[in-house]
């Protein structure tokens, strides 16, 4: 069974440790490389030790080489704390030159991405993101892929 999504109104209705994150991924878009698209994203994680990783956007001239702010962090956080559970994900975007945040979540490339970092440590790990009705949301990778490709798929 797959963890439902949960909405939540305004970001002071988090839990802690999400706002934390939340907050995280915001100062990370400072470090967004995004003079194409002009659409900073940052993503912060926490790990079962308590490192927060963080990561934002980096496009490229020949966009298929561009990298989500997501799979920045993930792949930082593997190469940095390899034996480590991730337990969360916050992802914020704004444009740029602009302090409020936009709706954005996570795109399907990153979705899967998560859902193998979940299959590997055989854990959720709870993603928070600001939703295109403006409302903060809860879920998992397995949730948001309840068909998602695999191991499992190529065996």
């Amino acid at each position: 069974m797959t963890t439902p999504i949960t909405f939540f109104n305004h970001l002071e209705d988090l839990d802690t440790e999400s706002k934390y994150l939340v907050h995280k991924a915001k100062e990370a878009t400072a470090l967004a490389y995004a003079p194409y698209s002009k659409f900073c994203v940052g993503a912060a994680l926490i790990l079962e030790d308590g490192s927060v990783i963080t990561g934002a956007n980096q496009e490229n001239a020949s966009y298929p080489l561009c990298m989500c702010a997501e799979r920045v962090a993930l792949y930082a956080a593997t190469a940095t704390h390899p034996n480590q559970t991730i337990l969360k994900i916050a992802v914020v975007a704004h444009k740029k030159n602009h302090k409020d945040l936009t709706p954005a979540t996570c795109c399907g490339a990153c979705r899967q991405v998560i859902l193998e970092f979940e299959q590997r440590q055989k854990k959720p790990i709870e993603i928070i993101m600001f939703g295109t009705q403006n409302q903060w949301l809860k879920t998992t990778a397995t949730a948001l892929m309840p068909l998602g490709f695999g191991k499992e798929s190529l065996e």
